[in-house]
Protein backbone atom coordinates (compact mmCIF):
# COMPACT_ATOMS: atom_id res chain seq x y z
CA UNK A 1 0.00 0.00 0.00
CA UNK A 2 0.80 3.81 -0.92
CA UNK A 3 0.47 6.39 1.79
CA UNK A 4 1.89 9.60 -0.14
CA UNK A 5 1.32 12.96 1.71
CA UNK A 6 2.26 15.98 2.70
CA UNK A 7 3.64 16.64 6.35
CA UNK A 8 1.44 18.97 7.67
CA UNK A 9 1.86 22.88 8.03
CA UNK A 10 4.74 21.70 5.21
CA UNK A 11 5.87 24.83 2.76
CA UNK A 12 4.93 24.98 -0.86
CA UNK A 13 8.59 24.19 -1.58
CA UNK A 14 8.48 21.53 0.37
CA UNK A 15 4.92 20.00 -0.73
CA UNK A 16 5.84 20.13 -4.49
CA UNK A 17 9.77 18.28 -3.40
CA UNK A 18 7.81 15.74 -1.60
CA UNK A 19 5.36 15.03 -4.61
CA UNK A 20 8.47 15.16 -7.04
CA UNK A 21 9.52 12.26 -4.77
CA UNK A 22 6.88 10.22 -4.36
CA UNK A 23 5.99 10.63 -8.28
CA UNK A 24 9.28 9.00 -9.24
CA UNK A 25 8.80 6.18 -6.71
CA UNK A 26 5.53 5.32 -8.20
CA UNK A 27 7.06 6.24 -12.14
CA UNK A 28 10.27 5.17 -11.93
CA UNK A 29 10.52 1.38 -14.21
CA UNK A 30 6.77 1.44 -15.15
CA UNK A 31 6.49 1.76 -18.76
CA UNK A 32 3.02 1.83 -18.76
CA UNK A 33 2.28 5.99 -19.44
CA UNK A 34 -1.47 5.76 -18.78
CA UNK A 35 -0.84 4.01 -15.28
CA UNK A 36 2.17 6.52 -14.25
CA UNK A 37 -0.62 9.33 -15.59
CA UNK A 38 -3.23 7.79 -13.03
CA UNK A 39 -1.28 7.84 -10.17
CA UNK A 40 -0.06 11.13 -10.71
CA UNK A 41 -2.95 12.46 -11.28
CA UNK A 42 -4.16 11.34 -7.69
CA UNK A 43 -1.15 12.58 -6.15
CA UNK A 44 -1.48 15.89 -7.73
CA UNK A 45 -5.33 15.62 -5.84
CA UNK A 46 -3.60 14.93 -2.64
CA UNK A 47 -1.15 17.02 -2.26
CA UNK A 48 -2.47 20.27 -3.61
CA UNK A 49 -5.16 21.71 -1.36
CA UNK A 50 -7.63 24.25 -3.62
CA UNK A 51 -7.97 22.61 -7.00
CA UNK A 52 -10.94 20.87 -8.13
CA UNK A 53 -9.27 19.11 -11.15
CA UNK A 54 -5.67 17.77 -11.86
CA UNK A 55 -5.01 15.40 -14.34
CA UNK A 56 -3.33 14.96 -17.83
CA UNK A 57 -4.39 15.65 -21.49
CA UNK A 58 -2.28 13.56 -24.32
CA UNK A 59 -1.25 14.27 -27.67
CA UNK A 60 -3.00 12.17 -30.14
CA UNK A 61 -2.71 12.71 -33.85
CA UNK A 62 -2.77 16.53 -33.37
CA UNK A 63 -5.07 17.32 -30.80
CA UNK A 64 -5.05 16.95 -27.00
CA UNK A 65 -7.29 13.90 -25.68
CA UNK A 66 -8.79 13.29 -21.93
CA UNK A 67 -5.87 11.23 -19.95
CA UNK A 68 -6.14 10.25 -16.66
CA UNK A 69 -7.53 12.70 -13.95
CA UNK A 70 -9.23 13.80 -10.59
CA UNK A 71 -11.92 15.35 -10.55
CA UNK A 72 -15.75 16.15 -12.69
CA UNK A 73 -16.37 14.86 -15.88
CA UNK A 74 -14.16 17.01 -18.43
CA UNK A 75 -13.80 17.87 -22.14
CA UNK A 76 -13.05 15.11 -24.26
CA UNK A 77 -10.98 16.58 -26.88
CA UNK A 78 -9.03 19.71 -27.11
CA UNK A 79 -7.47 21.74 -30.44
CA UNK A 80 -4.31 22.93 -30.16
CA UNK A 81 -4.31 26.74 -29.34
CA UNK A 82 -7.73 26.57 -27.74
CA UNK A 83 -8.43 27.59 -24.41
CA UNK A 84 -5.29 27.23 -21.66
CA UNK A 85 -4.59 23.57 -22.06
CA UNK A 86 -4.38 24.50 -26.22
CA UNK A 87 -2.18 27.63 -25.53
CA UNK A 88 0.03 24.88 -23.41
CA UNK A 89 -0.11 21.91 -26.16
CA UNK A 90 2.22 24.78 -28.09
CA UNK A 91 5.10 24.03 -25.61
CA UNK A 92 4.51 27.12 -23.13
CA UNK A 93 3.91 26.98 -19.27
CA UNK A 94 0.14 28.85 -18.95
CA UNK A 95 -0.73 30.25 -15.21
CA UNK A 96 -4.01 31.73 -15.51
CA UNK A 97 -5.63 33.61 -12.30
CA UNK A 98 -8.86 34.20 -14.04
CA UNK A 99 -10.18 32.01 -16.48
CA UNK A 100 -12.75 33.54 -17.16
CA UNK A 101 -10.65 36.67 -19.06
CA UNK A 102 -8.78 34.35 -20.58
CA UNK A 103 -9.49 34.81 -24.19
CA UNK A 104 -11.41 31.27 -25.75
CA UNK A 105 -11.32 29.67 -22.43
CA UNK A 106 -13.19 26.14 -22.45
CA UNK A 107 -15.47 25.77 -19.93
CA UNK A 108 -15.77 22.10 -19.05
CA UNK A 109 -15.85 23.01 -15.14
CA UNK A 110 -17.72 26.26 -14.43
CA UNK A 111 -16.37 26.20 -10.69
CA UNK A 112 -12.93 26.17 -11.86
CA UNK A 113 -11.79 30.07 -12.05
CA UNK A 114 -7.82 29.55 -12.08
CA UNK A 115 -5.56 27.06 -13.95
CA UNK A 116 -1.95 25.89 -14.03
CA UNK A 117 -1.03 24.20 -17.33
CA UNK A 118 2.48 22.99 -18.02
CA UNK A 119 3.25 21.05 -20.93
CA UNK A 120 5.27 17.57 -20.64
CA UNK A 121 8.20 17.56 -23.58
CA UNK A 122 10.01 14.57 -24.99
CA UNK A 123 12.82 15.23 -27.41
CA UNK A 124 11.21 18.17 -28.07
CA UNK A 125 7.91 17.49 -28.25
CA UNK A 126 5.04 18.24 -26.32
CA UNK A 127 3.62 14.44 -25.43
CA UNK A 128 0.75 15.96 -22.76
CA UNK A 129 0.01 18.77 -20.44
CA UNK A 130 -0.43 18.81 -16.69
CA UNK A 131 -3.47 20.44 -15.86
CA UNK A 132 -4.59 21.73 -12.67
CA UNK A 133 -7.79 23.84 -11.81
CA UNK A 134 -9.34 25.53 -8.84
CA UNK A 135 -12.54 27.08 -7.61
CA UNK A 136 -10.43 30.04 -6.87
CA UNK A 137 -9.29 32.98 -8.25
CA UNK A 138 -5.32 33.20 -8.56
CA UNK A 139 -4.93 29.93 -6.48
CA UNK A 140 -1.58 29.41 -8.39
CA UNK A 141 1.65 31.37 -8.32
CA UNK A 142 5.53 30.47 -9.25
CA UNK A 143 6.02 28.15 -6.93
CA UNK A 144 3.35 26.43 -8.34
CA UNK A 145 4.55 26.79 -11.93
CA UNK A 146 8.27 26.04 -10.68
CA UNK A 147 6.91 22.64 -9.45
CA UNK A 148 4.80 21.31 -11.69
CA UNK A 149 7.48 22.49 -14.48
CA UNK A 150 10.22 20.03 -12.88
CA UNK A 151 7.26 17.12 -12.51
CA UNK A 152 6.55 17.80 -16.19
CA UNK A 153 10.48 17.02 -16.60
CA UNK A 154 10.57 13.71 -15.05
CA UNK A 155 7.70 13.01 -16.78
CA UNK A 156 8.57 13.48 -20.23
CA UNK A 157 9.95 10.00 -20.33
CA UNK A 158 7.83 7.86 -18.03
CA UNK A 159 4.43 8.75 -19.85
Amino acid sequence: MYDFSPAPGASKPEIYAALLEAADALTNGEPDGVANMANVAALLGEFLPDCNWTGFYRMVEGELVLGPFIGRPACIRIPIGVGVCGAAAKGETQLVEDVHAFPGHIACDALSRSELVVPVIRDGQVIAVIDLDSPELARFDEEDRAGIEALAAVLGERI
